[in-house]
C-alpha cells in the first residue's frame, strides 16, 4: 500500500510539474497525453487498494476518506506514506 501511495503521488507530481509545463510552455501536448493516463492508472490502483483495505475491515471509512483526500493534493501521497508506515508498524507489533 505504501508503494502504491508513493507511485500515485510521484505520477501526480510528474504530471503537474513536468508534463503540464511542457505542454503549455514548450508546446508539447504529448507530455500530458502520456503522463495523464499513467497517473490515472496509478490513481485507480491506489483507490482499488484502499477499497480492499476497507473491505478487509482493517481501515475505517473515515481513515480511507482521509487517504483519498490527501491523494488529490500534491505531496499528499508522502503524508499518506508516513501514515501508512505508522499503521504498518502498529500492525506488526500487535499480537
Amino acid at each position: 500500500m505504501r508503494r502504491v501511495s508513493l507511485l500515485e503521488g510521484s505520477t501526480l507530481l510528474l504530471l503537474i510539474f513536468v508534463a503540464v509545463p511542457l505542454r503549455h510552455l514548450a508546446g508539447l501536448p504529448i507530455a500530458t497525453r502520456i503522463m495523464g493516463p499513467i497517473h490515472g492508472l496509478a490513481f485507480l490502483l491506489y483507490v482499488w487498494m484502499l477499497m480492499r483495505a476497507v473491505s478487509d475491515g482493517s481501515w475505517s471509512r473515515s481513515e480511507m476518506a482521509g487517504l483519498v483526500i490527501a491523494a488529490f493534493i500534491p505531496f499528499g501521497a508522502f503524508v499518506n506514506e508516513r501514515r501508512l508506515a505508522r499503521r504498518e508498524a502498529a500492525l506488526s507489533t500487535s499480537p
